[in-house]
């Protein structure tokens, strides 16, 4: 596995340049202005680059630490990597078999987005979610989802008769989510609950809130996959599609109003057995 749990972790140590570490060594030596070049330090790869070499990498570099920080966002929110475990860059990098600049570059992502946590001198682990980081993500999440559900619903009424795209794309995420339900170990469901959600922030058409939400996906989807879903949250999502796709901003935004709320009801009792 790529974490460790247990005081033996802190025998291993993350290399200078990794999450908590000092500067990095791996993502080549390239000075602000872009050269490259000069006297200066060494990059990881053994000397400095050509001018212009390391931006020509930079794509495929980029591609990579984007797969990266999927797939380890999604094992956090499967719970592969639970909660407080320490991840080990190096046994990342050998377990999705990708070089570990990329991984690096992922784990970084992954800290900004609050689904990791800087260890001191010693890399990174799996943030542990409490009662008050719920109920914060909640209290973000809430007016966030709200006015997502609005603008979608505006959207619609104003390309009316013609439907907007977008609302193809949330009525597959509606229908993959109720055949995601019988799955039983919740890793497709809690995927498409998540994708239904997005979907509707990709249909207001509001690149503002889309970043915002972007920021806030990666702890949902770990506080989706560890509560429950139940039967009449899944329909609130048909009823919400409904009005959406009806242009009816109002019941739009109060469905969704109710529908954030039971979340939150049902993360408290699942997660700290209240409400």
């Amino acid at each position: 596995m790529a974490y460790v749990t247990g005081s033996s972790a802190g025998r291993e140590r993350a290399r200078p340049g990794g999450p908590g570490g000092g500067p990095g060594h791996g993502s080549g030596g390239e000075r602000p202005d872009g050269t490259g070049s000069g006297g200066g330090r060494e990059c990881g790869s053994g000397g400095e680059r050509p001018d212009g070499a390391e931006r020509a990498g930079a794509p495929e570099r980029t591609s990579l630490s984007v797969r990266a920080r999927d797939a380890i966002r999604q094992r956090i929110a499967d719970r592969t990597y639970p909660q407080g475990a320490r991840l080990v860059e190096r046994e990342v990098a050998e377990e999705l078999r990708m070089s570990r600049v990329p991984v690096r570059e992922a784990l970084r992502a992954l800290v900004g987005e609050g689904l990791l946590e800087l260890l001191p001198h010693s890399g990174v682990r799996v943030r542990r979610l409490d009662r008050a980081d719920v109920e914060h993500l909640y209290e973000v999440w809430e007016p966030l989802a709200v006015q997502a559900s609005r603008l979608a619903a505006r959207r619609v009424a104003r390309s009316a008769p013609v439907e907007p795209p977008g609302v193809t794309a949330l009525r597959a995420s509606l229908d993959r989510a109720e055949q995601a339900a019988s799955d039983p170990e919740g890793a497709r469901e809690v995927a498409a609950h998540t994708a239904f959600h997005e979907d509707i922030v990709a249909l207001s058409g509001n690149p503002m809130l889309a970043r915002t939400m972007e920021r806030l996906g990666g702890q949902l989807r770990l506080l989706f996959g560890m509560r429950e879903e139940p039967e009449h949250m899944r329909a609130q999502h048909a009823v919400m599609f409904r009005y959406i796709a009806q242009g009816d901003e109002e019941s739009a935004a109060a469905s969704t109003l109710l529908h954030v709320r039971d979340s939150r009801t049902v993360a408290l009792r699942s997660l700290f057995d209240d409400a």
